[in-house]
């Protein structure tokens, strides 16, 4: 069964229909699909959620109902929910009695870009920082909340979004059940991979090649381990589907995948300044960190540094997991990561 409802701008139409045919055939038995466009955290910006959850009507659960924030490059409608082996992590969610949700932030995937993107990068400062992420966070969130009748739901995180979610979660105590921060941010000494090439000041945006993709996920895996990392022609299905998101990135060649800069600029004024961009001591949720070994973008250090910082969170977790990147939810081992979370989100915490 697939389901799907459009509050969209009729420009936005077509290209969401696109992909909801595609995802279609590949949902797992049992799992139902819709697809919406929301007002967002500003006037005349709409974004793209995307929701997973079992067949047939079930009660909304503020333990059972979560939504996902991507990270500084790639959006999440493919990375969350990219089928792989037939599978995607929202689909293992859905599978196990879980309403999952995922958003596409302003600028990314299928929610509205700024007009300043469709200009030269040097043309405008940074686009989309944190703050203004926030708000449309805080809008896919209410979205739900009242959708489902909830006063409160998960919160999951992956690099720049455990920034952004950790800050939700910080501020609005109240409306976060539980937080998952997949590959945290934390105080840095150097740059973020996700500047590499990046000269001079910051532009609005920045463009990423699938060459560049591919160096900077392989970045710290260890050479005889790189050809199993990945299996057979799942990058490429990866990349595929991602850079399909961006139209005018998509007819470039080599074709890019634009994604705006104020998450570098966030990194720059807070993470590599010495400078939290929230109060760790301020989330009372039941708080996981996750992160893989080989994470060259959020290194393990990072999240070791956060952990003790969560001094309100009861029930708080770290998890390393073994041979695995920044992207390992779309690697060989992304098992782990599924089954690591799960624990966490099912378990009882007192």
């Amino acid at each position: 069964m697939h389901r799907r409802a459009l509050l969209a701008a009729p420009l936005l139409a077509p290209p969401l229909m696109a992909l909801a045919a595609s995802t279609a055939s590949a949902q797992p038995a049992g799992v139902a699909m819709e697809e919406f466009l929301i007002p967002g955290g500003s006037p005349g910006v709409q974004i793209y959620l995307r929701n997973k959850r079992p067949e047939g009507s079930l009660p909304g659960r503020a333990d059972r109902t979560i939504l996902c924030v991507h990270g500084a490059t790639y959006p999440a409608s493919s990375s969350f929910d990219l089928p792989l082996a037939g599978v995607s992590w929202m689909d293992y969610m859905a599978g196990r009695g879980f309403d999952v949700w995922c958003v596409d932030l302003r600028g990314y995937g299928r929610s509205t870009r700024p007009p300043e993107m469709s200009q030269p990068p040097e043309a405008n400062p940074p686009l989309v920082r944190g703050d203004v992420a926030i708000t449309d966070i805080a809008a896919a969130a209410k979205f739900i909340r009242e959708k489902r009748n909830l006063p409160k739901i998960v919160h999951l995180g992956w690099s720049w979004g455990t920034s952004l979610m950790a800050r939700f979660a910080a501020d609005n105590p109240s409306l976060v059940e539980r937080l998952v921060l997949y590959a945290p941010q934390w105080l840095r000494d150097g740059p973020s991979p996700a500047a590499a090439g990046q000269t001079g000041p910051l532009g609005a945006y920045r463009s990423v090649t699938r060459a560049q993709a591919r160096e900077r996920w392989m970045r710290g895996v260890p050479d005889a381990k790189r050809n199993g990392l990945i299996p057979l022609g799942w990058f490429e299905h990866w990349a595929d589907s991602t850079f399909l998101l961006d139209p005018e990135g998509s007819r470039q060649t080599p074709s890019v995948l634009r994604a705006p800069n104020g998450v570098l600029q966030d990194s720059q004024e807070y993470w590599q300044a010495g400078k939290p961009y929230y109060d760790p001591s301020k989330i009372t949720a039941p708080t996981l960190l996750v992160v893989a070994e080989w994470d060259r973008d959020t290194p393990p250090e990072l999240a070791t540094a956060l952990f003790p910082q969560l001094t309100a969170s009861p029930g708080k977790r770290l998890i390393m997991l073994a041979e695995g990147t920044h992207t390992i939810m779309l690697e060989r081992n992304r098992g782990a990561l599924f089954q690591a979370v799960q624990v966490f989100l099912e378990e009882s915490i007192t």
